[in-house]
């Protein structure tokens, strides 16, 4: 009896701790919040993840968007398409992957003028190894990815 209360307890939490990192969501979000707080706009404008402020702040795509100032959030504004990340901000190795993984602010590149963004330094390297192979892959995935319930 004890060890079936223990192994419901673990299943328990496996199935609560995979539930915390599923994302529905079209954008990546945490608490409500995209891209981890951080201003889409300021890696294009500064070359640099810049934390943005809640006084400028934004709703797109069912998030909050933050940004490090009003001008940031007015470009934002105007064409979001424009400095939004692909793939909602998810990590987009992740996605060439098939799957939906959050993102480190300072794991970022910018292609052809878009952003994206990398579960981490060491997956950005791999990233980097083929970024348009990875792109490739990624946009032919994230169709069905960014379906509810994936």
């Amino acid at each position: 009896m004890k060890n079936t209360r223990i192994q419901i307890i673990i299943l328990f939490l496996l199935v609560f701790a995979g539930g915390a990192f599923a994302q529905d969501n079209a954008v990546y979000q945490k608490n409500g919040i995209a891209i981890n707080g951080y201003d889409p706009v300021a890696y294009f404008t500064e070359n640099k993840a810049v934390k943005g402020s809640e006084t400028f702040g934004y709703q797109w795509h069912e998030a909050t968007w933050l940004f490090s100032s009003q001008a940031n959030l007015d470009a934002f504004k105007a064409d979001p398409a424009r400095y939004a990340p692909q793939f909602g901000g998810f990590c987009a190795f992740g996605v060439s992957e098939n799957h939906k993984s959050p993102t480190d602010p300072d794991a970022w590149t910018i292609v052809e003028d878009k952003l994206y963004l990398n579960y981490s330094p060491k997956v950005k390297q791999l990233w980097s190894k083929d970024i348009p192979g990875r792109i490739k892959k990624a946009n032919d995935y994230w169709p069905a990815l960014n379906k509810p319930n994936n």
